[in-house]
């Protein structure tokens, strides 16, 4: 009989640390790494889309398209290269016209890009067709990915009707939508489409073993393609749902390598090794250069120590090639693999947690379990709360996500609807400790997904929460026609140079605009640098006593959440009108727009584009 074979698609470079150190890998780190993974042998290395575009940009002031061809560069097309891209939103928070979808997939696929997992964040067939379509004639390989949630938990105490309005049943029936024939229907679909690859993609964690079995064994019976399993570990269930993955014939199994597995990332492909070998399943790497960059990455992890919520706690160190498991672990994995093939999950699971707290992995998180958030999605919590001086305020946003959940139609939670959720929350649990009525205050790009810009949502919103929240009750769809893209402007200041070089930053410009404005300016101003004479020496300015502050004395306006400035909309002398808006500024990597509460005159402008600034400080004072 043959030995099972199963393919691995290494995440460490990508989902690994966008879900454990919130993207903060630098490429210099990067670039240690990638002599030793051209000897792993691994089927696909996810190394760019997801948060990747922004963050690098954002917080490592580096190009993402040189990250792309520095990968591509050293490995030669030894392993596939795929990215994850959002659908329409691709990899950015909005939904974006197919020009600029074509322009990214183009651009990617030139330097080097081999794989793109195709998702949407609704599980909306509509929103990723395009994307399908377009990786398959521009000589790609669309990876079709169906996003794993799961049906909302009965509050304790639900309102008078809420679930007779919200699935048409009455309260304790329920009726279920995500069913294993709601997943394999959207994987035919997608199928249909083209996509070469199907993947259950459960960012969430969420997937328990015996629904890993149910939905895996449909899919390969219902599929011609490959079949992927994408999930966490973050609630506990991501090692003992691998195996059971792998027990069912999934086709390729999404792991990290050790110091950047476990916890709210996928398993470690050295213990999913530590299973295999028992179970006559053979893994297509090299297992001996996985173990020259694990010995690489424990250095990373250091560098990555700001943002590494486990710093204190890390694995202990392990190779499977040499090191004896001791004897009561071995006992466990025996277990294990007796309880998947007997379906037992409670014993499966309990022998797992065993294995994963020799090894030193984190406990299941309960907190992420009841929310049933990603992992991702909270390590960026953490971090952005973190950021913005907010810590506080973590548990209670974390409480509200499933509501705000509910009340949006019930999306699945990756991003961008994690993040839309999440800054959501946080803006409720913000309204709550000001004695302010829920949803005082909304990003802009919560009140798209109300309206229903972002495609449509599993279950049908509340019209009269549509209307609490944009003003109509009416669905309305994204309108492409609305799309406008940023203007390439010519910075006067260094000469005349248009802000974007290049095609490449044109589509960066065209995907997060904000985050590439920035980015871009500083790259100009730096060849501006390079190109002028030295300077001599200016003599000094006289020195003149700073100008007395004017105190504050009329009204003003507060930021309602910390975060940045992005764009003043009045000018001091401006009359305005009630609901007027005022400001756009940027908290948690979405946009708000800051309205009037009242009819009224600008007095003064205190704060300037690109400020940063605290909750309750006052942004602008009225006459």
């Amino acid at each position: 009989m043959a030995t099972k074979k199963l393919k691995i698609r290494d995440l460490t470079l990508r989902d690994g640390q966008q879900s454990l150190f919130a993207t903060r890998l630098p490429q210099a780190e990067i670039d240690k790494l990638l002599p030793y993974y051209k000897n792993a042998g691994f089927y696909i290395m996810e190394v760019w889309g997801g948060a990747v575009p922004d963050s690098v940009m954002r917080y490592l002031d580096e190009s993402p398209w040189n990250r792309l061809r520095s990968v591509s560069k050293e490995m030669e097309g030894v392993s596939l290269l795929s990215a994850l891209s959002r659908g329409r939103n691709l990899f950015g928070y909005v939904p974006y016209p197919d020009d600029v979808l074509r322009g990214f997939y183009a651009e990617a696929i030139k330097n080097g890009l081999n794989v793109m997992r195709i998702f949407d964040a609704l599980n909306d067939i509509d929103n990723v067709k395009n994307s399908i379509k377009m990786i398959n004639e521009l000589g790609g390989i669309a990876d079709g990915a169906v996003c794993y949630t799961v049906d909302p938990k009965v509050p304790e105490a639900p309102k008078p009707g809420f679930f007779a309005r919200l699935f048409g049943k009455k309260a304790e029936e329920p009726e279920k939508i995500f069913t294993d024939e709601y997943f394999v229907d959207k994987a035919k679909e997608m199928e249909r489409l083209g996509a070469k690859i199907i993947t259950l993609k459960d960012m969430a964690g969420l997937v328990t073993p015996s629904r890993a079995a149910s939905i895996i064994s449909k899919l390969k019976a219902a599929l011609t393609v490959p079949v992927d399993f994408h999930t966490h570990c973050t609630p506990g269930y991501g090692l003992a749902s691998s195996i059971m993955a792998i027990l069912n014939g999934v086709d390729i199994l999404d792991t990290n390598i050790w110091w950047f597995g476990g916890g709210s990332a996928a398993p470690a492909i050295e213990l999913v090794y530590l299973f295999t070998q028992k179970m006559g399943v053979e893994i297509e790497a090299n297992m001996e250069a996985v173990t020259e960059i694990r010995d690489r990455l424990l250095d990373a992890r250091k560098v990555l120590a700001p943002f590494d919520l486990n710093k204190d706690h890390m694995p202990r160190p392990f190779n499977p090639l040499t090191d004896k498991v001791p004897a009561e672990v071995d006992a466990q994995i025996d277990r294990a693999i007796a309880a998947a093939k007997s379906g037992d999950e409670e014993t499966l699971l309990d022998a797992c947690h065993k294995v994963e707290q020799y090894f030193g992995f984190p406990k299941p998180n309960e907190l992420v379990k009841n929310a049933e958030v990603p992992g991702g999605m909270y390590s960026n919590m953490v971090a952005q709360l973190k950021a913005l001086h907010a810590e506080d305020l973590l548990e209670d946003a974390m409480a509200l996500i499933p509501m705000v959940r509910r009340d949006a139609g019930l999306v699945p939670l990756v991003t961008p609807t994690s993040q839309i959720v999440g800054a959501q929350a946080v803006n409720v649990a913000l309204d709550r400790k000001k004695g302010q009525p829920d949803y005082s205050n909304c990003s802009n790009q919560f009140i798209s997904l109300v309206k229903g810009e972002y495609g449509h949502t599993p279950v049908a919103i509340d019209p009269a929460f549509r209307e609490k929240i944009t003003g109509s009750a009416v669905e309305k769809p994204y309108d492409v026609n609305s799309y406008r893209a940023p203007e390439n402007p010519k910075l006067d200041e260094l000469g005349g140079t248009p802000l974007a070089a290049n095609t490449e930053e044109e589509l960066l410009l065209a995907l997060l605009p904000t985050v590439a404005n920035g980015f871009l300016k500083r790259r100009r101003q730096e060849e501006h640098a390079a190109k002028a004479p030295a300077a001599t020496e200016a003599p000094k300015a006289e020195e003149k006593p700073a100008a007395a502050v004017e105190p504050i004395t009329g009204p003003v306006l507060k930021a309602p959440m910390g975060g940045r400035v992005v764009e003043i909309k009045v000018k001091p002398g401006q009359e305005i009108k009630k609901n007027d808006v005022l400001m756009v500024y940027e908290a948690m990597k979405m946009e708000n727009d800051i309205y009037a509460e009242t009819a009224g005159k600008v007095k003064r402008i205190l704060v300037a584009p690109d400020d940063v600034v605290n909750t309750d400080q006052p942004l602008i004072e009225f006459e």
